[in-house]
């Protein structure tokens, strides 16, 4: 009974998406996904080299739009809403927001002929990058304060309730992460109660050669604001022999 109850209150919690909606003459791009429009925007139009932005579970993407554009000025930038957020159509679950993800990562691809995609990957969209990276060949993976599943996350933060039987997305990265092959980069914060350090921790023990960057004084809503933050995940996009496709 109590499984009944609040399983829907739990869904609202990891998808909370309607501070995060916009009218659809506000956005930029669009994709149809299996008869689903998804939109968002796509910033720096037309650069060789492109970036995918996968955001947090309750982040506007579109307020990050001014910052891709000054910090990635080589890359055009999609910074697509995920369903039921933004103006995009459709209900968020884990199937369907991988589904998008992938071909998202497709649309993308094709578009950039000649280059690999970036792709970056915020808390939730830390799982959506994870997953895409198993099944695509990325250029590089920034995973933006990552957790290894998100039923152990939901554990830390409410301990004592049944996480595993109210969360039916389970969003398991560290389970899959042995299949990734693109290279690694993650940025941490000291202070992150949110996705505290166990979570990371046990997701790392799965990515042995990923590159780690920690901010100590940040959380997990202010790991982004350090100049240094940007400065990192720059330098690791920055190598872009790893970005070209062999011909």
């Amino acid at each position: 009974m109590l499984e009944f109850i609040v399983a829907p209150l739990v869904r609202e919690l990891v998808y909370p998406r309607r501070g995060t909606r916009v009218e659809a003459d506000a956005t930029t791009y669009s994709l149809d996904v299996g008869g689903t429009m998804l939109r968002g925007w796509a910033v720096n139009p037309g650069r060789d080299r492109a970036l995918v932005y996968f955001g947090g579970n309750g982040e506007r993407v579109d307020l990050s739009q001014e910052v891709f554009a000054d910090r990635f000025p080589e890359h055009t930038t999609y910074l697509m809403a995920y369903r039921g957020y933004g103006a995009s159509e459709g209900v968020p679950s884990q199937q369907s927001l991988s589904e998008d993800g992938l071909a998202l990562i497709d649309h993308v691809a094709a578009r950039h002929p000649g280059a690999l995609v970036d792709v970056v990957g915020r808390s939730l969209g830390s799982a959506v990058a994870v997953h895409v990276a198993t099944r695509r060949t990325l250029a590089h993976l920034v995973l933006v304060t990552p957790f290894d599943s998100l039923v152990a996350t939901a554990e830390d933060l409410f301990p004592g309730l049944p996480a595993a039987s109210l969360i039916s997305d389970h969003w398991d990265s560290a389970a899959v992460a042995c299949d990734i092959r693109a290279p690694v980069l993650v940025l941490r914060a000291g202070r992150d109660a949110i996705v505290q350090p166990p979570r990371t921790d046990a997701l790392l023990d799965a990515l042995p050669d990923a590159v780690v960057v920690s901010f100590a004084d940040a959380d997990h809503a202010t790991i982004s604001d350090p100049a240094a933050y940007w400065t990192s995940l720059a330098q690791f996009l920055d190598d872009k022999a790893i970005g070209q496709l062999s011909t």
